[in-house]
């Protein structure tokens, strides 16, 4: 235990310590919280080592959780009947597109290119698996970049949504993708593998965070102080968690759960504010460990062996999501800068993404740790220009005031 609480210490001082080294350089925070894990962790200095990291597991469990909760705090259901079907035929176009083109160009790229992947029975679970993950953005970059800028605007006001929506989707496309990927890897593809029991997964997901969500409204008559609406959002939160490793025969989502009960709290609690307020306070802590814990988990030795692949993932990834944009935007016959520039805004990755990475390595131990490793260094790319490019792409829409 002792050993336990010493490795949080260093986990968060590395943390604290390298953020401020960023701040100078205008980094994101998220990049340099990754950096600081990998320093910390096997891969350089070893003062964390993988035994260690995998024992704090259950840190990645929870900060997973309220990034869900704190996803579904955005869905609004008064905001998202103002402003109609558009942002849900946009986040569909977009994110449907980055998957297809994900997946299609690593599965032709890993037959016409060998040794690209370590075994070529591999080619398309992995291939499956990166193509669900690509479909994820990074909301908290993204708004924080609207809130520095005060941006206000149509593709501001289209941004914000579809973001919120499009990781829901994410969640939604993963669960049924890793299922499929699970299928072909054993070798048994059946109806109820390949389409019933990702189905049930969603479905029960969405269920069981419902009836959390209810149960969160329900409390809170009788604990109504900051400090007691805190504490039940938080039991919420870890009751989803734990009971998704629980029915993880059942294909059930931890994340799909916690973001179905920020998405009830959001919309049924009377004190919705206060609620999401109180976890935003209590929770830069908790991703602080998260990400640094993510750094840690990133295995250098297989980063030789991914170039092609963290290459091709970047730019597959970026296209769709502009290619895909653009389309959905026109299909709604949205305003003109929505369809230019909303696709690049969206560019950012992080959080969802790297969780949904996380999750994989226990999944498929195969190819699993190459996934991961792919996914952090996109993300160490896409944090590093994704909120530089929203920017950019919110001052050329008139939404942004340039700078003097």
């Amino acid at each position: 235990m002792s050993q336990m609480l010493v490795a949080l210490a260093v986990l968060m001082a590395a943390g604290l310590l390298v953020s401020r080294g960023a701040r100078a350089l205008k980094l994101p925070n998220v990049t340099a919280f990754l950096v600081a894990g990998l320093i910390v962790g096997p891969s350089v200095t070893g003062l964390l080592s993988r035994e260690q990291a995998s024992s704090l597991s259950i840190i990645s469990t929870a900060a997973l959780g309220f990034i869900a909760f704190s996803i579904g705090g955005e869905f609004d259901l008064k905001y998202l009947k103002q402003i109609g079907k558009a942002p849900l035929t946009i986040t569909a176009f977009q994110g449907l597109t980055t998957t297809l083109f994900v997946e299609a160009g690593m599965i032709a790229l890993g037959f016409l290119i060998p040794g690209m992947f370590r075994d070529q029975k591999e080619i398309v679970p992995q291939s499956l698996v990166m193509g669900a993950i690509a479909l994820a953005t990074a909301p908290a970059a993204t708004l924080m970049v609207v809130r520095q800028y005060k941006a206000d605007g149509p593709v501001t006001r289209m941004l914000l949504p579809v973001v919120a929506m499009d990781d829901a989707l994410g969640l939604m496309v993963f669960s049924v993708n890793t299922s499929v990927a699970s299928a072909m890897m054993g070798g048994e593809m059946t109806v109820y593998s390949v389409l019933l029991k990702p189905l049930i997964g969603i479905v029960g997901s969405l269920l069981l965070g419902t009836v959390l969500g209810l149960l969160v409204t329900w409390a809170e008559r009788f604990f109504r102080s900051r400090g007691n609406s805190l504490s039940v959002a938080i039991a919420a939160v870890f009751a989803g968690a734990g009971l998704c490793e629980l029915l993880a025969e059942y294909s059930f989502s931890s994340l799909l759960v916690c973001m179905m009960i920020g998405a009830v709290v959001s919309n049924l609690s009377a004190k919705k504010k206060t609620v999401m307020e109180q976890t935003d306070r209590f929770t830069p802590p908790l991703f602080l460990l998260f990400f640094v814990l993510s750094g840690a988990n990133l295995d250098l030795s297989v980063l030789p062996s991914v170039g092609i692949i963290g290459a091709a993932y970047i730019a597959l990834r970026s296209f769709g999501k502009w290619f895909g944009t653009m389309t959905g935007a026109a299909a709604v016959k949205a305003d003109g800068n929505i369809r230019k520039y909303l696709g690049l805004t969206l560019l950012p990755q992080a959080g969802v993404a790297i969780g949904m990475a996380q999750l994989v390595m226990p999944m498929f131990p195969d190819f699993g740790l190459k996934v991961n490793a792919v996914v952090l260094a996109a993300t160490l790319v896409y944090e590093l220009i994704g909120p530089v490019i929203t920017k950019i792409a919110l001052t050329k829409a008139g939404e942004i005031a340039a700078e003097k």
